[in-house]
């Protein structure tokens, strides 16, 4: 199967193609946090009388994930770790999530931020953990469009026809994996596995954006290039509160490295290594796809995963496809029950046969790493021992919507997929407009 070339930046994130050979309707997400919203598919604790943990729905407005959790852990007077969410939501968009926090339920009243409203609230008998979602629900609006009004619609049924035929779109990991106004976590997380610390604290601080404001990227330039810690905070404007943590660190502990990536809040420490993993799984997927091999059917020496009943994939139990049980396979993954893999790589990957083996370790020798190298000394959470991940993200309730200014799509998605590579296959925009 031929598949469509990707000219745009997402290509630098390892994003070389297009499943559907539409054209694009152009346009920008986002313009607007309204144009954004995502409602999570939550998996609420069991209640409990007396419960140590509260257990609310927190609908934001234009709020960062990390930011939002500093910031109540500062309200209610706790550590930023008694503050539990399932998964980092985008920033630019109203965002309803389940949280938990471990604080008499009374003390909630203390938070009072703006664009921010907490519902529903009750006493668990757990906390949320990162993961501990089914999925996601998005109602989003296409802005800007390059294509006439006239002409989006037939555009719009191609894609969703080229959707239809694999049950999904390729399951890349979007531009928010990487950083949409600055791609440089997968950097860092390279930096990291190959024990480069100070390379990797540097590039944090001072990789500059051409999209982010002057004053900051005035600060990341002086970062670049000067080691007067205590010097350097004093220019470093509030947009760089996590930057600043690291900073504070090394004006008490030069040279200390790893202890200011350690300063960080533990879900970003693991998006480090985990965005770098992530580039290599879209870089796996590309060079598939380069060689017109299908992503709705597996081919002998694919790993597969089955789903359970709430359609979660059960990781811990892979079936490699051979010639003898490839027919038996092959119904799984048609009846959406199963669904072809790649390596997430880290410690412990086991790594596919056949062709699509020889993809995995031809991409992992390019990189000139190995499995030992996701083993991070003194930093445990930018350890990996690596995982799978299904290389078509199936969709449910898929509908759209024309408007006065371009169009609406509304749809949900199984939990750790993003929506901006459904989107990318309808618009075909630059990445930026993501």
């Amino acid at each position: 199967m031929q598949y469509r070339d990707c000219k745009t930046a997402e290509a630098d994130i390892g994003m070389l193609y297009y499943m559907s050979g539409a054209d694009g309707t152009g346009g920008r997400l986002k313009t607007e946090p309204e144009d954004f919203v995502v409602t999570e598919i939550s998996d609420h604790p069991e209640p409990k009388e007396n419960g140590k943990y509260v257990i609310a729905e927190v609908t934001t407005r234009n709020w960062e994930t990390n930011r939002l959790v500093r910031l109540m852990s500062r309200s209610l007077g706790v550590s930023r770790e008694k503050i539990g969410f399932a998964g980092t939501k985008d920033k630019r968009a109203i965002t309803t999530q389940l949280m938990s926090f471990e604080v008499p339920l009374e003390q909630m009243d203390k938070i009072n931020l703006k664009d921010i409203e907490i519902k529903n609230a009750y006493l668990g008998r757990r906390s949320i953990q990162i993961g501990d979602l089914i999925g996601n629900a998005f109602n989003i609006h296409v802005k800007e469009c390059d294509k006439s009004q006239e002409e989006i619609p037939a555009i719009l049924e191609d894609v969703l026809k080229d959707i239809k035929k694999i049950g999904g779109f390729p399951n890349y990991f979007g531009v928010q994996r990487f950083g949409v106004i600055r791609p440089i976590t997968h950097r860092v997380g390279e930096l990291i596995v190959r024990g480069d610390l100070e390379g990797a604290v540097r590039s944090y601080l001072s990789y500059p954006s051409d999209f982010e404001e002057e004053e900051v990227r005035n600060a990341r330039n002086e970062l670049a290039t000067r080691n007067d810690w205590s010097e350097l905070v004093k220019i470093m404007p509030e947009q760089l509160s996590f930057e600043k943590m690291m900073v504070y660190h090394l004006i008490d502990n030069p040279d200390d490295w790893a202890g200011a990536i350690d300063q960080l809040p533990k879900n970003l420490q693991m998006m480090f290594v985990h965005a770098y993993q992530s580039y290599l799984f879209n870089k796996m997927l590309s060079e598939r796809m380069k060689r017109g091999l299908p992503l709705d059917l597996p081919i002998a020496g694919d790993i597969v995963i089955p789903l359970d009943a709430n359609k979660i994939p059960l990781h811990e139990n892979p079936i490699i496809a051979t010639d003898k049980n490839i027919d038996l396979v092959t119904r799984q993954v048609r009846a959406g029950r199963a669904f072809v893999t790649i390596t997430l790589f880290g410690s412990d990957s086991v790594l596919a046969e056949g062709e699509m083996g020889d993809i995995e370790k031809k991409i992992i020798e390019e990189e000139k790493i190995k499995g030992e190298d996701f083993i991070v000394p003194g930093l445990t959470h930018c350890s990996s021992k690596g995982s799978r991940r299904e290389i078509v993200c199936p969709i449910k309730d898929i509908s759209y919507q024309m408007e006065d200014e371009g169009y609406s799509i509304s749809f949900s998605l199984p939990k750790g997929n993003y929506a901006t590579c459904l989107m990318r296959e309808f618009m075909k925009s630059d990445m930026n407009r993501y």
